[in-house]
């Protein structure tokens, strides 16, 4: 893995957001809107998480996995890769990348614990198929940087590295990966958005502490708002996801 952000793919992929919203055409034709095509992205990170509680693999192993499948979806359709096959294996080669191997046979235990319909009860084969796919989609691409790497020094830096501030910012992170916001920003800057939002929260005045770091508040309030949105925006009705993913002809 690269030890430098700054000289890291990771670094040389990050895109606009008008890069990473968008519908391919195939989905586009099945009625696919973009708004449902964020749902299906949200709807899997949480299925990712769930099968990863399941498998017990680290935070930073689903991470990685939900970044491989946003990373995916900005340059192949849903319709021609499946929503409910590219979650597992994206668990399945983040696991491989974090040298936290998750075994296939284990995967597909769970996978077809967690579903009913038969249609979607992966065998191994199918797992390792799409891995290749995936490999191919991401350019074999699999650095990926975290925004917890950054989080507790900058915590300890700004004096906030007590337990309560340590859990609420590590918890805002977690939900950035149910946005895009890891392929748009550098992931200090995502540390930085929780830290502000945790500090806001609990009422602590770390103004002075940001006026040093120098760093461009605006982009910082920014993704902190675009962090406070999702968080407005997420009592979503599962039936939206459920018609969406009907459009795909592919069930949640």
């Amino acid at each position: 893995m690269a030890a430098n952000f700054w000289t890291s793919s990771h670094f040389k992929q990050l895109l606009d957001p008008e890069e990473v919203d968008v519908v391919h055409q195939q989905d586009k034709d099945k009625g696919i809107t973009l708004e449902e095509f964020k749902l299906i992205k949200m709807h899997m990170a949480n299925y990712i998480m769930k099968l990863a509680q399941n498998v017990k693999v680290r935070q930073r192993v689903v991470a990685t996995a939900v970044t491989y499948m946003r990373r995916v979806y900005t340059r192949r359709s849903m319709s021609e890769y499946d929503p409910c096959l590219v979650a597992p294996t994206c668990l399945y080669l983040a696991s491989k990348a974090e040298e936290s191997t998750v075994q296939a046979r284990l995967l597909v235990f769970y996978i077809k614990k967690l579903s009913s319909d038969e249609k979607y009860r992966y065998e191994i084969k199918d797992i390792l198929e799409m891995e290749m796919k995936i490999l191919e989609a991401l350019n074999y691409y699999l650095v990926v940087f975290h925004p917890y790497r950054t989080l507790s020094p900058l915590l300890q830096d700004a004096g906030m590295n007590d337990m309560s501030m340590t859990q609420l910012s590590w918890g805002l992170v977690n939900d950035t990966y149910k946005m895009d916001l890891i392929l748009t920003h550098p992931p200090y800057l995502i540390a930085l958005a929780c830290i502000y939002i945790a500090s806001v929260y609990r009422e602590k005045d770390i103004t002075t502490w940001f006026e040093e770091l120098r760093v461009d508040m605006n982009v910082v309030k920014n993704i902190s708002m675009e962090i406070l949105d999702f968080y407005e925006n997420k009592m979503i009705a599962d039936e939206r996801i459920s018609t969406a993913f009907l459009k795909l002809a592919l069930k949640p």
